[in-house]
């Protein structure tokens, strides 16, 4: 991919940590105090008012006294939202609310505060600055304390929401979106498409866990330098074994020479957990585990799920909306496209076996499946009538009140896919 691509990689890895952006905010904070030392060198004392040391000190006592307590509730409430979406919603959501941008932000601005007033008070009480140096001081004091009272208020309406169901259901759903987006502008990761049967020498690796990112670039580097062509076995998301092959090398001209095994498995980004980043799959994955989880008898909320669902209605007639995919960039690297009939069975088999029992979920979901089936998409048409009369035949076996069980039926033929074959249950069942 480009190196931007990669770059954005890894400051995404960078934003699920909490102590980069305080610790950037600590440098600014000591850079900050330098800078108002360093305005007494430049000789303009005559054009700076007269500032009281004790009136410099006064401030950076009030900041450093309130600062670290602030700090410390931030740091409790952040990590009470993290508590909440895994018990709320699903654990797998949990680095997207890492990375809020707002807290992480917020806590960087009341650490650094603290840091550069204790410093500045350091430097102060030492008489390290002269007339120019404590109005600068002074000008950085007043300015410091206006972000923290902006940055607080900003910061107490975003954590009334951090870790709220409702908010990370649309985290959740816009980095799926995003990921969704990328890969219909490159389908096969930028490569050719993959046809027929894999060929040439298989690829392995020692790894275990999931493939995170290819490094496609350095893929068509091998592939141009040695003269072969490379085709990717498995996609972002995938389980990685060692027994499972990462791909495969086939020789295209007599001047094809061996490609070092070792170069190859460096182009495969191997972790412990899936990344929404590349793996469109996985934020549906999390966005149906937050369905079930409010499925379940101890939390009994059918509500999310039906919104759950209009996520997800929302997310499939994106991904098949015209779009016009761009030019492939490295043409001797061949990926198999993403899988429309895995991405449903990804979601829609577990929402409608957890909400078959419950009219409103099992009437939402052939009212979604039903919408999507008159999209203009013959592929998409025909997998949706095959949920919805597979999600029509778990609800027959659930329902065991006869109305409502009619109502249903009456929402599916709605959709003209009647004439699918539905497995027909008495109504007593």
């Amino acid at each position: 991919m480009h190196l931007p691509d990669q770059l954005q990689f890894l400051l995404q890895r960078y934003r699920e940590r909490l102590w980069i952006k305080p610790v950037i905010a600590c440098v600014l904070s000591v850079a900050g105090v330098l800078l108002a030392h360093l305005a007494d060198s430049i000789s303009i004392d005559w054009k700076v008012p007269e500032i009281a040391q004790g009136s410099v000190i006064d401030l950076l006592k009030i900041i450093a006294a309130s600062m670290l307590g602030v700090a410390t509730f931030a740091v409790a409430s952040m990590v009470s939202a993290y508590a909440s979406t895994g018990q709320s919603a699903t654990a797998r959501a949990f680095p997207l609310v890492v990375a809020d941008d707002t807290s992480q932000n917020a806590l960087s601005i009341f650490v650094g505060a603290f840091i550069f007033a204790i410093v500045a008070l350091s430097a102060t009480t030492n008489d390290y600055f002269g007339k120019a140096g404590r109005f600068t001081l002074f000008v950085l004091t007043v300015l410091t304390i206006v972000i923290v009272v902006l940055v607080f208020v900003r910061w107490v309406d975003s954590i009334a929401r951090l870790g709220r169901l409702g908010a990370v259901i649309a985290k959740v759903e816009q980095a799926t979106a995003e990921a969704m987006s990328r890969r219909r502008q490159h389908p096969c990761l930028g490569g050719m498409v993959a046809v027929g049967p894999p060929c040439g020498l298989a690829f392995h690796t020692d790894a275990s866990g999931y493939l995170q990112r290819v490094d496609m670039p350095a893929l068509q580097r091998l592939a141009a330098h040695n003269k072969v062509r490379i085709t990717l076995a498995v996609l972002p998301g995938a389980m990685i074994v060692p027994s499972r092959p990462l791909g495969y090398v086939l020789q295209d001209s007599t001047d094809s020479g061996p490609v070092e095994v070792a170069l190859l498995r460096k182009a495969f980004t191997v972790g412990p957990l899936r990344r929404f980043d590349d793996d469109p799959r996985f934020g549906l994955v999390v966005l149906a585990e937050i369905g079930c989880r409010a499925l379940s008898s101890g939390i009994n909320d059918p509500g999310t799920a039906i919104g759950i669902l209009g996520s997800l209605h929302r997310l499939f007639a994106d991904w098949v909306s015209p779009a016009e995919p761009a030019t492939p960039e490295y043409e001797r690297i061949e990926v198999p496209p993403l899988s429309l009939d895995d991405m449903f069975d990804d979601v829609f088999p577990a929402l409608a076996r957890d909400g078959a029992g419950l009219i409103e979920v099992a009437m939402r979901v052939q009212r979604v499946l039903g919408e999507l089936c008159r999209c203009n998409h013959a592929q998409l048409s025909t997998i949706a009538q095959r949920h919805a009369a597979l999600a029509m035949a778990r609800a027959e076996r659930a329902l065991d009140f006869p109305p409502d069980l009619a109502l249903l039926r009456r929402q599916f033929a709605d959709y003209q896919l009647i004439g699918i074959p539905v497995a027909k249950q008495p109504a007593s069942q």
